[in-house]
């Protein structure tokens, strides 16, 4: 699969930002980058400190992202189901089941 274009890139990256503002008040930021046709995202908090959250494989839409969830026990990323009980749908999803769990809110999975 050929990496996402550069207005797929933008469109992520500002897509997860918004998200997070409106939902993750704990996260003071999100970091998206990519290599290939994977986006792996990153939250901060207000001290800087970084949390691995989870990685997307783009498979040519913007709006469905396959979802591989960041295992801190193994420093790797593990490709998962979401909440819907998929293993792709939107950015959005993924970056809700990842903070729900890494920031200790189940009620994201709902």
């Amino acid at each position: 699969m050929k990496p996402p274009p550069q207005s797929t890139k933008d469109s992520l990256s500002a897509r997860l930002s918004a998200h997070a503002r409106a939902r993750w008040p704990q996260l003071d930021r999100v970091d998206v980058r990519f290599r290939a046709n994977f986006a792996y995202v990153d939250g901060r908090d207000a001290s800087g400190e970084v949390m691995k959250l989870c990685r997307l494989r783009y498979g040519g839409s913007a709006h469905t992202w396959g979802f591989a969830i960041y295992r801190a026990s193994h420093d790797d990323y593990e490709d998962s189901y979401l909440p819907s009980g998929r293993t792709a749908g939107s950015a959005e999803e993924a970056l809700d089941c990842a903070c729900g769990l890494y920031l200790n809110d189940p009620s994201a999975w709902l």
